[in-house]
């Protein structure tokens, strides 16, 4: 199956001069939720990871449908604020200026081995902000997965030292 195909693009969106890639045509499509599963147990094996972490919000969904098909626990990355109980927060800075994210305190055991998921990889600042964030708290980085990679943005470069999979690259 050419996941790219299911791709929607919009054109100046979320503002001009921006192509928005969209993954939410996959997500009607019962036999390419299994191709992304699928394609990504070829890659990462489920004895390295002990859970998958989705960044907010679609990572949530990559997240979901891997620890569902690894049989594994999942976790949120969110932004500041948007998690109960006490939080470990994270500031980094972005391309227009900074941003926090947060995990809970104590959804993470040392030396656990953490998957982070998202749709798509762009920059990569919250992507290697992730892995600061879950290593900070005594996590291991089992690798990255997405979805989508937008290749002309470099957003590899800020955490090729760990294991990456993109299953479509523009």
């Amino acid at each position: 199956m050419n996941l790219k195909d299911k791709i929607a693009e919009y054109p100046n969106f979320p503002k001009k001069g921006i192509l928005f890639r969209d993954f939410s045509p996959i997500l009607k499509d019962p036999s390419a939720l299994s191709e992304i599963a699928d394609e990504f147990s070829k890659y990462f094996h489920t004895k390295d990871i002990d859970v998958f972490a989705g960044i907010e919000s679609r990572g949530f969904i990559l997240a979901c449908i891997l620890a569902s098909r690894y049989n594994k626990g999942m976790m949120m990355i969110r932004k500041a604020g948007k998690l109960p109980g006490k939080t470990i927060k994270l500031a980094y800075t972005v391309e227009y200026g900074k941003d926090t994210i947060e995990i809970q305190k104590d959804i993470i055991e040392k030396e656990q081995r953490v998957l982070i998921c998202d749709d798509l990889l762009a920059t990569g600042g919250t992507a290697k902000a992730s892995a600061k964030l879950i290593e900070k708290v005594g996590g291991k980085i089992a690798g990255f997965a997405f979805i989508i990679e937008l290749t002309e943005l470099n957003g590899i470069k800020g955490i090729s030292k760990y294991n990456c999979k993109s299953l479509v690259k523009y």
